[in-house]
């Protein structure tokens, strides 16, 4: 099986490293072409809770090069979908499976729209990454990752994708509700990430201050109020211990968000906490916490080149 991660970012540089342990045929696509080549030529650097080892991984920047891909993981941030979508066609067969792994929600309806439906699995991962340098990467959680399709369908070739991951490492299982898991995995983005990135505080402390822990379940119970109303059953029988039970076991991670922010880098904000409240306004519920918590993040963004000055 020739499987090709797109995006070279933490999450990307991190499934590229545990794949390569695999006997497929492992790829990253990366459309920096200097960077693509540096990774070819050095592979990644991991290191972390699974220690500290340096993966083989063949890269290119040219979907040409690398050729019909059966398994294509799209792990680029949200806003990019369509773009690294788009750029991926030349890989595309008949065969060809889509894999998103991806924050928010939306990804699957844009990669549907483009490649059709039939050829694009769901998934979310608890999965620990922070980019350190292009190259190299940390490993600073485990998690399981959920795999499905929207119409909730098992095929042959998604027990492969299952069993391709656990053999690496990457502890997998599938799901007839991936709907259901999205939006779950979803409210703890909703809870966490975008605190994170106006605060600039490490996940385990959003819940030991009593300030940010009171706007974290102001967050989640206005998002589990949305997904209640649009009858979307979440995993979990209490969302809000659930998130603050993230916390506390990622206690010392740093966000996706927030390391976009550290670096000056557009967020994720209009996949996470802008949905519950574009889906709030629809629904003619309130989403006074996450309509802040936007607004925030968007002033966080629009002052990068102002702190540059």
């Amino acid at each position: 099986m020739r499987i090709v991660v797109v995006g070279p970012g933490a999450m990307g540089s991190l499934l590229a490293s545990f794949l390569s342990k695999s006997k497929e045929e492992v790829w990253l696509l990366d459309k920096d072409r200097a960077r693509a080549e540096k990774i070819d030529q050095q592979g990644i650097i991991v290191e972390g809770v699974s220690g500290n080892w340096q993966a083989k991984v063949r890269a290119s920047s040219n979907p040409q090069t690398i050729g019909k891909a059966d398994l294509i993981i799209i792990s680029v941030k949200a806003y990019d979908t369509k773009e690294a979508v788009l750029g991926v066609r030349p890989m595309v067969f008949e065969n060809t499976r889509i894999l998103t792994l991806q924050n928010g929600i939306g990804n699957i309806e844009i990669i549907s729209e483009l490649l059709g439906q039939e050829k694009v699995i769901g998934g979310a991962t608890n999965l620990g990454a922070t980019f350190l340098d292009p190259g190299k990467v940390r490993h600073a959680g485990k998690g399981e990752t959920v795999i499905g399709r929207i119409d909730g369908k098992i095929p042959v070739e998604m027990r492969s994708i299952r069993q391709i991951f656990n053999a690496v490492g990457l502890e997998t299982r599938i799901s007839r509700d991936i709907k259901g898991l999205l939006w779950s995995k979803l409210v703890i983005n909703v809870g966490i990430n975008a605190l994170t990135a106006i605060t600039r505080l490490p996940n385990g402390r959003i819940v030991e201050l009593e300030w940010t822990r009171r706007v974290l379940r102001e967050a989640v119970t206005e998002a589990v109020r949305v997904a209640k109303r649009k009858k979307i059953k979440l995993i979990y029988d209490d969302p809000l211990a659930k998130v603050e039970a993230v916390c506390e076991a990622t206690a010392t991670n740093i966000s996706s968000m927030l390391q976009d922010v550290l670096r000056k880098k557009r967020t994720e904000i209009d996949f996470i906490n802008a949905v519950i409240v574009r889906q709030a306004q629809e629904l003619g519920v309130a989403a006074v916490v996450n309509s802040v918590l936007v607004d925030l993040v968007k002033a966080i963004e629009s002052s990068y080149k102002l702190m540059e000055a």
